[in-house]
């Protein structure tokens, strides 16, 4: 019983890890429905923010970093809560959560051409012929729906979330170039939500978005709810966890399943159109992903010290 514990644990990390992620798709469509999109973001982090310190406290973690450690995790806030995060949630506003997913599940792809051209990575044959499948994915997705572009909030959410996954992979970049190990990440995730919280709430006010909780629905509020403590919180301890039994390579095969499920319940719960293009344009981003970052021994049990 005591041998089949840590076993038991990883199978709820890890399901907790596809299942949250690949709901905080449909999460985030339900919370903009009657919130402001940058009020969601910047609340989800502020309040996940207060999670985390009042968990830090009470575990003596709360403390200052230093100066160029903060400078890193302003950066990687930057990149991936405010630029990414941000846009994907306002985008989310214009698009079904079944094709933000799709598209930011593209985000690898740009992680590979920016680390060849910063000559981090070498082109081959195989990663050429992932990146090929990946785009022709998205020509599928939209094969029938160039007309579509016509209409400019349409227009305006695929431009978020083109520029979103391409602050993701600048992040990713970031830590790839400057080989950031991420000794704390509790404590680097509360400075990161917290600058991130600040800068959507006050751009939020800067921008003039209304802020009226009466007009909030319960959907909204219980979206809003699910995304700071399931998608934000829980998520991510589930992602620690999961990192210390199996290697992050492993870990990282799960984004292949979120898209699936975020897909799946776009279709399920919010009756969003998932077509045989969209499902063929899924199967080859998916395919074109995992080849670009397939390597030999990728599945072999991880040896132990």
């Amino acid at each position: 019983l005591h041998d089949a514990l840590p076993i038991f644990y990883l199978t709820l990390s890890i399901i907790a890890i596809a299942v949250i992620w690949g709901t905080s798709f449909l999460g985030i469509r339900f919370a903009v429905e009657t919130i402001p999109p940058l009020y969601v973001a910047g609340i989800r982090h502020v309040l996940s923010a207060f999670i985390l310190f009042v968990f830090l406290m009470f575990q003596g973690g709360i403390r200052w970093i230093g100066w160029e450690k903060l400078k890193v995790q302003l950066i990687l806030s930057t990149c991936i809560l405010i630029l990414t995060n941000g846009l994907v949630t306002i985008a989310e506003k214009f698009v079904s959560s079944s094709l933000a997913s799709l598209i930011s599940a593209c985000s690898p792809i740009l992680v590979f051409i920016g680390s060849v051209a910063l000559n981090m990575q070498k082109f081959t044959l195989k990663s050429m012929l992932g990146i090929l499948l990946g785009f022709t994915g998205i020509i599928f997705i939209f094969w029938d729906g160039i007309a579509d572009f016509a209409n400019p909030d349409y227009t305006r959410g695929i431009l978020y979330l083109f520029l979103g996954i391409s602050a993701n992979a600048a992040g990713a970049l970031y830590i790839k170039k400057t080989g950031y190990t991420n000794d704390n990440m509790l404590l680097n995730l509360f400075y990161q939500f917290t600058f991130a919280g600040i800068i959507q709430i006050g751009t939020a006010i800067f921008l003039g978005e209304e802020f009226h909780p009466n007009s909030w629905s319960l959907s909204s509020i219980i979206a809003l709810l699910f995304l700071t403590i399931f998608a934000s919180i829980i998520a991510y301890l589930s992602y620690i966890y999961a990192l210390t039994k199996v290697s992050a390579v492993k870990v990282s095969l799960l984004s292949y399943i979120n898209t699936i499920i975020a897909i799946f319940l776009g279709w399920l719960v919010a009756g969003e159109k998932v077509d045989s293009k969209f499902i063929i344009a899924t199967a080859l981003i998916i395919t074109g992903i995992f080849i670009t970052n397939y390597k030999p021994g990728m599945f072999q049990a991880r040896k132990k010290p």
